[in-house]
């Protein structure tokens, strides 16, 4: 199915700052999007906007052309978001973590696929040990496992090379370039370079007062 995420005239106020304004653009089926700009320009309220947890100042976000609080349910049944803090649940470990967000959301089912999942992101051997005891880097690859078992179209990812070594960098790019050429959609922010030469970027300093 082709997809397409739509925002119209978004503005986004901090406090009494106006991050940006007047911001209009259309993501779709195939596309891998970088969006960039300074510290402080709203990247991530930009995301959280795209998500429906938070709300512009002004303009719409629309999700195959209906409002996405109108289609609450099936746009979240299509959107895999992983925020900066990364969603693990700390008392669970990271097979518990990975089966509930199987259970949950719109995934593969089976252990067979979280198995793979779990090797895929390095943590096999330690699938039993509680996520609060795993270092951050490694609960960051519990989190960025569900990308191996999702089957939700749309990835909103923000920062997810953080505390990620440059071959995981590399295995991630490639990942999210798969997902897109099989009609995925990928928008994310990152403060590193993305090694890809099918990145568009959307520069959110350009829609400033």
């Amino acid at each position: 199915m082709h997809n397409h995420l739509e925002i119209e005239q978004l503005a986004c106020q901090r406090g009494d700052k106006m991050l940006f304004s007047n911001l209009n653009f259309r993501f779709q089926s195939g596309d891998f999007v970088q969006v960039e700009g300074h510290n402080g320009i709203g990247k991530t309220s930009l995301l959280r906007i795209l998500t429906g947890l938070a709300q512009p100042l002004a303009g719409q976000v629309r999700w195959n052309g209906a409002e996405i609080a109108r289609v609450r349910e099936d746009y979240q049944h299509d959107l895999l978001y992983l925020g900066h803090l990364s969603g693990v649940k700390p008392e669970l470990t990271a097979w518990e973590n990975l089966q509930f967000y199987q259970k949950v959301s719109h995934c593969q089912q089976g252990t067979d696929i979280l198995w793979q999942a779990l090797e895929t992101v390095g943590l096999l051997g330690r699938e039993d040990i509680v996520a609060s005891q795993l270092s951050a880097g490694q609960q960051k690859r519990i989190a960025l496992a569900r990308l191996w078992i999702s089957n939700a179209p749309l990835w909103i990812l923000d920062e997810p090379f953080n505390a990620i070594d440059k071959n995981g960098v590399q295995a991630l790019t490639a990942h999210f370039e798969r997902h897109a050429a099989q009609g995925g959609i990928v928008i994310l922010t990152s403060h590193q370079d993305v090694p890809s030469q099918n990145l568009q970027k959307l520069r959110l300093d350009l829609y400033k007062f």
